[in-house]
């Protein structure tokens, strides 16, 4: 499983300073095969995903099912009756909406698979789906879509892919809200249009604290009870993000075959040195308090400065989602100390 993270668009690429009107405009604007998406009230409907896939369907989309953080991002944006089911971390062993279903209304949904490796395609087939959405973390991998059935789930419904490794944070956020757009989403909503100034603001605020700790070491990582993952800031789409925002993010020396982490033992979680640990918060992940056996995590010394913070590894793709990312961050990086 991808500890996550195309070309790079910059913030002032797509959005730029027209920010969600700019873009409402753009996909009204479009059609035919060129568009990203497209769709005439009553008519055809298409949309081009990050795969450079065309999905083709006689009218937009009522049925759509997603991959958790996918659906939940496209509720940010204002779709929300037209999702009916999902799959991944939706809800937590105490029935509360896990963190990653962000908004979405899970209670309502059908769960069709809650981990790794599940996805149940009869309740799939049963819920007569239109089209299933998802992130794309590896080229051509559609996330927990199982690889083994995946032929099966294709033949039931169209899908769309938007990618979100190896491109920078606003990409996968603008793909996102361009799906949402054709799926009958109001990009120029008062909501919608608040959430990308604060994140803008948050991105402005987050660059001015970076540059005011110049030489401030930070380590992405993520806890397993055996191997500790130190992830690189060229794969994972948000610590690209970081690391052009000026935050001095340390980078792996050898990550693995897809680029998005080293896997270290616990013997070596002090391979690099670091100010402040951003560690992988997900449900599947262990967390600080989970870590007091392991003596080298105790003596690491961002843990013993207390400099050791929440980190979303898969962020939910909307300004919605991303801006309280930015603005944590920021707030953390004002408060920290070199350690050395």
């Amino acid at each position: 499983m991808s500890n996550i993270g195309a070309q790079h668009l910059t913030r002032r690429g797509l959005l730029g300073a027209g920010g969600a009107l700019a873009l409402g405009a753009l996909i009204s604007a479009c059609g035919g095969d060129d568009a990203s998406g497209t769709a005439s009230p009553g008519g055809a409907w298409t949309f081009t995903d990050d795969r450079g896939t065309q999905v083709r369907l006689k009218a937009r989309p009522q049925r759509v099912v997603g991959y958790v953080g996918t659906a939940a991002a496209l509720h940010d944006f204002g779709v929300d009756r037209q999702i009916v089911g999902v799959f991944g971390p939706t809800k937590l062993k105490d029935g509360k909406p896990d963190p990653q279903a962000g908004n979405l209304p899970v209670d309502r949904l059908e769960i069709i698979g809650n981990a790794y490796g599940e996805f149940n395609i009869e309740k799939y087939a049963a819920l007569r789906p239109d089209l299933l959405v998802d992130n794309m973390f590896v080229p051509g991998d559609l996330f927990y879509v199982p690889a083994e059935s995946k032929d099966k789930i294709f033949a039931l419904a169209g899908s769309v892919a938007i990618s979100a490794g190896a491109v920078a944070l606003p990409k996968p956020i603008e793909r996102t809200a361009a799906l949402a757009a054709a799926l009958g989403a109001d990009l120029e909503s008062a909501k919608v249009t608040a959430a990308k100034a604060r994140f803008d603001k948050a991105a402005e605020a987050l660059r001015a604290a970076a540059k005011a700790k110049p030489g401030l070491k930070v380590l992405a990582a993520s806890a397993s009870p055996d191997l500790f993952y130190a992830s690189s800031p060229g794969k994972n789409t948000d610590l690209i993000y970081f690391k052009e925002l000026g935050v001095d993010l340390i980078v792996p020396e050898k990550p693995g075959k897809d680029g998005y982490f080293e896997e270290l033992s616990w013997e070596n979680a002090d391979k690099y040195k670091a100010d402040v640990i951003m560690l992988d918060s997900r449900t599947q992940a262990l967390q600080p308090k989970d870590l007091g056996s392991k003596p080298s995590w105790k003596d690491l010394p961002a843990v013993k400065a207390g400099q050791v913070i929440a980190w979303q590894p898969e962020p939910r793709f909307s300004y919605e989602g991303c801006a309280p990312i930015l603005e944590a961050l920021a707030a953390s990086l004002q408060s920290a100390k070199k350690t050395g």
